[in-house]
């Protein structure tokens, strides 16, 4: 009787690995504004402002990309200062020849931002314009979620 109450316990203390796991969209923490995408498989609250261009030169040695990465640390100060919780990722491709800076903020400090045009936004793209062999300067605001 003692084994089988011991076999009984250590089941159903396992069972669990048996019953179905909930998907991981459904497991996320979000927060309460976050915005439902693809029928509620995907959401988010975070907003990324990416600023882009393309550099000449091998990445070891680029002279585009060495002036690119001086306005970066020109710029980088008041970048973070758009959000107490702004993220800034630098993004090289050396195959490519392709410079991006993403800038995500939390959804609720995106909106202030697109009102203040991106500051600075501006005078870092006029900036990267002067740059000898830096071309196709875009930009573009998409979602950033950690997953």
């Amino acid at each position: 009787m003692k084994t089988t109450t011991a076999i009984l316990a250590a089941f159903s203390a396992s069972a669990s690995a048996f019953v179905p796991s909930t998907p991981a969209f459904q497991r996320q923490t979000l927060s309460l504004d976050a915005v439902s995408l693809a029928n509620g498989a995907m959401s988010f609250d975070r907003v990324c402002r990416e600023w882009r261009c393309k550099f000449e030169g091998d990445k070891s040695d680029s002279e585009s990309l060495e002036a690119i990465s001086k306005v970066v640390d020109e710029y980088l100060p008041e970048i973070k200062k758009v959000s107490n919780d702004a993220t800034v990722n630098r993004l090289v491709c050396g195959g490519c020849l392709d410079f991006k800076l993403m800038t995500t903020v939390p959804l609720e400090d995106f909106g202030p931002w697109e009102e203040k045009e991106f500051a600075p936004e501006a005078d870092f793209l006029a900036k990267l314009k002067k740059i000898e062999g830096v071309t196709m300067i875009e930009t573009q605001t998409i979602t950033n979620m950690e997953i």
